[in-house]
């Protein structure tokens, strides 16, 4: 074999023993690198199955009482000066495996795009909604969030048996779980962070062509420097919430406009 056609056999996860052991035996010293190389991609891949394994406890101790259908639940856009709030509710199959599965902010865009593809081709179930930023301002981000997520757990068309929700303090007639940084250590949690993160990032991607000048597609309508400077110059548009500061203050100021 050339070292070629052997690297391509490296590529492959599984390689028959026997043809193991006579590329192993191959004193070329492109087959040795090429050998080193797939060790290394073995072991990385067998310390990210571990890592998103461990993501599984509080899943686990549900599993071994015979509860598989756990709702993880997670908002993304509480902050921002602009747009919904979004909250993701989904359930997996047991130990469902995806090779980056993470707290949402600590993955790449790119990937979180495919994950979230992923996540909801794999899920048993998902649901996604969101509240405006009249519902917001009406209710208060905190009420407004945690409606949201009970609707989200409404919506889903599988009931749930156990819901594992990040940080809020929400109550069901089925087990509970509030985990502060769930989205981190929960693999339902961090499914759900990453379908509301991509699902609300795409909202502000429209949004920042509707409403040009704000930069909402980079900034997400978060209150970056570049985005106030905006709303100075531009006054506020109906994404805004009109409840959070500095933009409040400035309504009753009237040092702002307000787009139609």
């Amino acid at each position: 074999m050339t070292i070629q056609e052997i690297r391509n056999i490296l590529k492959n996860d599984d390689v028959p023993a026997s043809l193991m052991e006579e590329i192993l035996s191959d004193e070329r010293k492109g087959v040795k690198q090429a050998v080193v190389s797939y060790m290394n991609r073995l072991r990385r891949e067998s310390e990210e199955r571990l890592r998103v394994e461990s993501m599984y406890e509080k899943e686990s101790e549900f599993y071994k009482k015979g509860i598989n259908l756990i709702a993880g639940i997670d908002e993304v856009g509480r902050g921002p000066l602009a747009g919904p709030v979004t909250v993701a509710a989904v359930i997996l199959p047991a130990h469902w495996f995806a090779s980056g599965l993470n707290d949402s902010k600590k993955v790449t865009p790119r990937h979180r795009e495919e994950l979230s593809r992923k996540i909801r081709d794999a899920a048993v179930d998902y649901s996604i909604v969101s509240m405006s930023p009249e519902e917001i301002d009406s209710l208060n981000i905190y009420e407004a969030t945690m409606l949201c997520m009970y609707r989200a757990v409404k919506e889903l068309k599988v009931k749930p048996e156990a819901v594992i929700v990040d940080a809020m303090p929400l109550h069901f007639s089925i087990p509970t779980i509030s985990l502060i940084h769930g989205d981190a250590i929960s693999a339902s949690v961090a499914a759900a962070s990453i379908v509301a993160k991509v699902y609300r990032d795409s909202l502000m991607d429209e949004y920042d062509a509707r409403y040009p000048g704000y930069g909402f597609k980079q900034n997400k309508g978060y209150g970056t420097a570049d985005h106030i400077s905006a709303i100075h110059q531009l006054g506020i548009n109906p994404i805004h919430r009109k409840s959070f500061e500095p933009i409040k203050s400035m309504i009753l100021e009237g040092t702002c406009i307000e787009q139609k």
